[in-house]
């Protein structure tokens, strides 16, 4: 009896991997206060990442001629002349942010901009070990909004319960 009861318990913590379908165990409370997290943490990574493709694009269109040469030059982006490499990236990095704060389409602005991260890291022969570490950390939060979606606040999740 006792046994069991530690189990469940354990269960509660996320200390056994009984599954997903526990979480209907959990108190009411704990559940509700579970689900707010989710969604504050779903916003933080959606506003962080955003921000900083963001501004990556506002950079590229402020010297546009030092894009091109940085396109030519330094990123080799596979499959793509190097001018349309350039205004592809520079919309995506303008487009697929402002879709993510908004959480409108979230799961495919994260998923597009999950291959804008990777072409990034390809596309360089050389980046420096901190660099990486960044397109690293972008690459997980976007993993995790492909999966889970751009959470309760958002334009997505707006639309389900309207509809």
């Amino acid at each position: 009896m006792k046994l069991n009861a530690l189990m469940k318990n354990a269960a509660w913590l996320g200390l056994t991997d009984a599954g997903v379908d526990d979480a209907a165990r959990l108190p009411a409370w704990l559940r509700a206060l579970l689900k707010q997290a989710q969604a504050l943490v779903l916003l933080g990574a959606r506003l962080y990442v955003a921000q900083v493709f963001w501004l990556s694009g506002l950079t590229k269109i402020r010297d546009w001629g030092s894009t091109l040469a940085l396109f030519q030059d330094e990123y080799h982006v596979p499959l793509l002349p190097p001018e349309l490499a350039a205004y592809l990236g520079t919309g995506g990095e303008l487009c697929l942010p402002a879709l993510l704060v908004l959480g409108l389409g979230g799961r495919f602005a994260a998923l597009g901009l999950s291959v804008m991260n990777v072409m990034a890291v390809l596309s360089l022969e050389e980046i420096a070990p901190a660099a990486l570490a960044g397109h690293q950390l972008w690459g997980a939060l976007l993993i995790g909004l492909a999966l889970w979606g751009p959470g309760r606040w958002s334009v997505d999740a707006w639309m389900a319960r309207r509809g």
